[in-house]
């Protein structure tokens, strides 16, 4: 019994097992801190500008978008209704804009 106490206490010793320890060690304390700081300069210098440069984009296209009502034109295929909507007046759809989308006999409050 004495020598398997010995043989463990000489395993415990043993440099491989002082080495794999210091390197998990290591590896729990500095990487960890190395990681957030790379994400943290990402953010500021990629994600950041990246929407800004969007929001950018996005602002001019909508200076030069022309804010006019498209014209009526009563295609056949189009705008049909077999089935009354179950809301509303049965006309209009769920998510309905009076500007931009058109009832089978042309824009409300629109006349030619």
């Amino acid at each position: 019994m004495a020598a398997l106490g010995r043989l463990s206490h000489a395993l415990l010793r043993s440099p491989a097992t002082r080495n794999r320890r210091h390197l998990s060690a290591a590896a729990a304390g500095g990487h960890g801190e190395q990681t957030a700081r790379t994400w943290k300069i990402l953010t500021f210098v990629v994600a950041l500008p990246g929407v800004a440069v969007c929001m950018l984009n996005m602002y001019l296209k909508e200076q030069n978008h022309s804010h006019e009502m498209p014209e009526f034109v009563p295609y056949s295929h189009l705008r049909i209704r077999s089935k009354r909507f179950p809301w509303g007046d049965g006309n209009h759809s769920l998510f309905h804009n009076s500007h931009l989308n058109a009832l089978p006999d042309g824009y409300e409050g629109h006349d030619d």
